[in-house]
């Protein structure tokens, strides 16, 4: 970096640190006001979650998929809640809804390449935002994304859903009554099979099949053609967020830098080729998929950790995330479902987890069970929505913070990156400026959010 850039840059990110201290806190009692932009199935599932809630009400989204809009008002129609403004003029008119309708909050649940933009026009206007998770798409988008944050005078959550998963909170329970001893090792991943982009609106599971883009339906719109262009791990933080509680990454320690491989790519070129609606002489037949089938990512930590990451979403397979936590005294593998602990497990063998998930079951989930009955993802998506109303209401920094999104997400653009120069090593920006050295956990230290 020019000298005169790294002076600019600096004295940006302190004049950002010093507005971020003055952001002010305070209980608000009154209801607060929602806006959802992306009306999609994911967008849909806060929804249902939200029009349950009595301390908030959804007042508006912003969508131009005209289906979508339609089986969202459905939803309001239903449950007798009162219809949203509705903002479906362009892919821009999200933009009128921050201006006009002024919410306290915004959950953002639009296609990948709109998270960024999106959440900074929200937080230039001072709106509590939550983003929903992804993988980057340049590193200059993380600071980006942290240089608005600092500005505004609330925060951004990011949305991450599996840090809430049940076994992953009782295992991150154990670790912090050091079952494991000192951690050595982890795995995680995103692995399902998404050949179909098969997805489900708690109905009806649909399966887009051949056809992606404008032909596509929903996520096949535009999730599809990420596998055409790019060749990286494209959607890291589902493994990487629940793996950075246990290590307290940005909080005491620190991803140094990665190494990726990727696989040749076959599979999504098969799954055309061999569909009844597809064939070999099918349009998508001849394209030329970028993505490797398989993406390994190694991380090497400030603290001596080391963390490998799987992506793996176009081979016929079983939905795994490929949880493997490892330290002095033993490892869970969630793969197996299976637990040996040194001295308490028979030598050599492993032993299953039930009676350990059930005696460190996570005070939040022994407290809040019975209203994450049929919330999404195995009830955890209730926590998620808990966690950000109730910071929200409050003002306060999130567990899942600018930072903590900034890091995830450069996974996507550092092991690109690895990739097209031979696996090269790429280092981590320290997006905390050294904070992470005096920083401390706030994720689930108790059973209220």
């Amino acid at each position: 970096m020019k000298r005169r850039d790294f002076i600019k840059n600096t004295s940006v990110a302190g004049a950002g640190l010093t507005l971020a201290q003055k952001k002010k806190q305070g209980r608000r009692d009154s209801k607060l006001s929602v806006a959802i932009l992306g009306s999609g199935f994911r967008g849909q599932s806060h929804i249902s979650l939200l029009l349950n809630r009595s301390d908030c009400r959804v007042i508006a989204i912003a969508d131009p998929d005209k289906e979508m809009v339609k089986r969202t008002k459905a939803m309001f129609s239903k449950s007798g809640n009162a219809q949203p403004m509705v903002y479906d003029n362009g892919q821009k008119d999200y933009i009128n809804l921050l201006d006009k309708e002024k919410p306290d909050v915004v959950i953002i649940s639009s296609p990948w390449m709109l998270h960024t933009e999106m959440a900074i026009a929200c937080l230039e206007r001072n709106i509590y935002t939550g983003m929903e998770v992804c993988g980057g798409f340049s590193i200059e988008e993380c600071w980006a994304l942290i240089r608005a944050e600092e500005k505004s005078e609330s925060h951004l959550f990011f949305l991450e859903n599996v840090c809430y998963r049940r076994d992953v909170m009782a295992i991150l329970n154990m670790v912090r009554q050091n079952l494991f001893g000192e951690l050595i090792h982890l795995e995680c991943g995103y692995q399902h099979d998404l050949r179909g982009v098969k997805f489900n609106d708690g109905k009806t599971a649909y399966n887009s099949g051949v056809e992606f883009g404008e032909k596509g339906f929903s996520e096949a719109k535009w999730r599809t053609q990420h596998s055409v262009h790019r060749n990286g791990d494209l959607y890291p933080t589902h493994g990487i967020g629940p793996v950075a509680q246990m290590i307290n990454i940005n909080r005491g320690n620190r991803f140094l830098y990665l190494t990726s491989v990727a696989s040749k790519a076959r599979g999504l070129h098969n799954y055309i080729v061999d569909h009844p609606k597809g064939g070999s002489s099918h349009p998508n037949a001849k394209l030329k998929f970028k993505l490797g089938d398989k993406v390994t990512t190694s991380i090497v930590c400030n603290n001596g950790e080391t963390v490998i990451l799987h992506h793996d979403t176009n081979l016929p397979r079983p939905y795994s995330l490929g949880f493997r936590v490892q330290g002095e005294k033993g490892l869970w593998m969630a793969v197996n479902k299976s637990i040996h602990i040194e001295g308490l497990s028979e030598s050599h063998r492993w032993e299953s987890q039930d009676a350990y998930l059930k005696k460190y079951d996570h005070p939040l989930w022994k407290r809040w069970e019975q209203k994450a009955v049929g919330a999404g993802h195995g009830g955890m998506d209730f926590f998620l929505v808990h966690s950000l109303l109730e910071h929200a209401k409050n003002n306060e920094v999130p567990p899942f913070d600018v930072y903590d999104a900034a890091t995830w997400l450069a996974i996507t653009p550092l092991s690109e990156q690895s990739i097209a120069t031979g696996s090269q090593p790429q280092p981590f920006p320290d997006f905390t400026r050294g904070k992470w050295l005096k920083n401390t956990t706030k994720f689930a230290l108790n059973d209220a959010y």
